[in-house]
């Protein structure tokens, strides 16, 4: 990860400075055999971003945001902001403040209903093992929010259960039902608990479900049975309910003793909710220097929201503007780059709905926003089977940022892989502590899946390229 870092806030802060600087072709004198490749900045400047930027500094804050189940408006969440914060100011980054948008489910940013925030208190799932005489007495502990938060599904509420379990398949159709009594009962099924809840807790009374659905589907897709993956429930839904996600091991496990008339019987215990509160969005910036333009801004963008511990996503985009200011206001301030002739904003909202409060409470801010570099999964390597993306924005908002990006993906693309195969290079890119592989970063055109889409839509017309890795198995 900490090589991957480098290299992606290189690439980021290069995109930012060729908006915020005039634009210049590298003068360095070149060894003996190295093909020469100009790049969009004075080799000076790229050599400081090269030397500077730290995946070390970077994975050690990370590894603080991947301790934080950080959940829209939940104490994690502000948890996880405000040590960004305390490090954006120890920094030296001007205007640090996390801004409070109300969030009560009757309020509209958009055309987005806001959904108030969620946080668990506690979260236990035991199977029942019958004792002497009938009774029930505590077995095995399946699930415990304690100890790994994404075994309840976002947005449960709090209830309890004593109940056996029905196998309902996927869960989604009546035919899934179909002679099967559910009521007072918990219903095993593969597909996300937002769906099954329609029909086995609105219509047919169960009391709570038990999800085994899988992860989105890649060359992994299955490979891993040990995977639970994040589960969400309805924020609007009729009844209120809760869910528990567990392993396909697990659930092959119980169906295995269920398909041989045995009796699965679990106690569900579950004190969480939603309640009245704000989507936090944190900001800072680096005040431009040219007067005719530093009302002008370029912005960087991730998300801060995700699981316990999302170091993927999106821990990893998180830490990595993060590690993007901290290098860029510190090489500024030593003289080693000149300061940005626009300002140059991060922000730290949740996912989407954070961003869509964001632009439409300050269109101010919006207006002045002139391009947006997000990142979002940018922290995979060979473990999560990535391939990370420079990804272009949408045909319908053409850009010259998108080539700029193009650009500066195939010479940290050139670069990295240079210094990989021994070969001649101007900058290695990597970190000491980190991998030495290439980056070998894909160039593609737009997809939709995360805030840059936000930007990009014809309400703001804000060109955004979208740098991220995909598939992660773990995701």
């Amino acid at each position: 990860m900490k090589s991957h870092t480098t290299r992606l806030a290189c690439l980021a802060l290069c995109l930012a400075l060729v908006a915020g600087a005039r634009p210049a072709s590298s003068q360095s004198n070149v060894a003996q055999g190295e093909r020469r490749q100009a790049t969009l900045l004075p080799d000076a400047t790229v050599a400081a971003l090269a030397s500077e930027l730290s995946g070390e500094t970077a994975k050690r804050n990370l590894e603080f945001l991947s301790r934080q189940h950080r959940m829209r408006g939940s104490r994690g969440f502000r948890a996880a902001a405000e040590h960004i914060a305390a490090e954006l100011r120890a920094y030296g980054l001007a205007d640090v403040k996390i801004e409070q948008f109300p969030a009560d489910g009757k309020i509209f940013y958009g055309t987005q209903r806001s959904r108030p925030p969620w946080d668990a208190e506690f979260a236990e799932l035991w199977e029942l093992r019958e004792a002497a005489g009938g009774a029930w007495r505590p077995g095995e502990r399946i699930a415990s929010w304690e100890a790994m938060p994404v075994t309840l599904a976002q947005d449960s509420e709090s209830g309890e259960a004593e109940a056996d379990l029905v196998d309902v398949g996927a869960g989604t159709s009546e035919a899934d039902y179909a002679g099967k009594d559910v009521r007072g009962r918990l219903v095993l099924a593969s597909q996300q608990p937002g769906a099954v809840a329609r029909l086995a807790v609105e219509r047919h009374g169960a009391a709570g479900i038990v999800s085994y659905a899988q992860n989105q589907r890649t060359a992994w897709y299955g490979e891993d049975e040990n995977l639970i993956r994040w589960g969400h429930l309805d924020t609007f839904a009729a009844r209120p309910t809760f869910a528990f996600m567990v392993s396909l091991k697990q659930a092959r496990a119980f169906q295995d003793r269920l398909a041989r008339r045995g009796r699965v019987r679990l106690r569900a215990t579950v004190r969480a909710g939603k309640h009245a509160g704000s989507y936090d969005v944190l900001t800072a910036s680096i005040p431009g220097s040219d007067p005719a333009l530093r009302d002008e801004e370029i912005a960087f963008s991730c998300h801060l929201d995700h699981p316990r511990p999302g170091a993927n996503d999106n821990a990893s985009g998180s830490a990595a503007i993060l590690e993007v200011a901290r290098a860029l206001a510190k090489l500024v301030r030593e003289g080693r780059v000149p300061a940005p002739r626009r300002t140059i904003r991060f922000i730290w909202p949740p996912e989407i709905e954070g961003t869509l409060a964001l632009l439409n409470a300050r269109p101010e801010l919006a207006r002045r926003i002139k391009a947006v570099v997000h990142m979002d999964m940018v922290g995979g390597g060979p473990e999560t089977k990535a391939v990370f993306h420079v990804t272009r924005g949408p045909a319908s908002l053409p850009s010259f940022v998108n080539d700029v990006a193009e650009h500066f993906g195939e010479y940290v693309n050139e670069q990295s892989y240079r210094f990989a195969a021994g070969e001649v290079f101007t900058h290695s890119l990597h970190s000491p502590e980190g991998g030495k592989e290439a980056l070998q970063a894909a160039l593609v055109p737009f997809s939709m899946g995360s805030d840059h889409q936000v930007y990009t839509d014809s309400s703001f017309g804000i060109p955004a390229v979208y740098l991220n890795d995909w598939p992660d198995r773990y995701i």
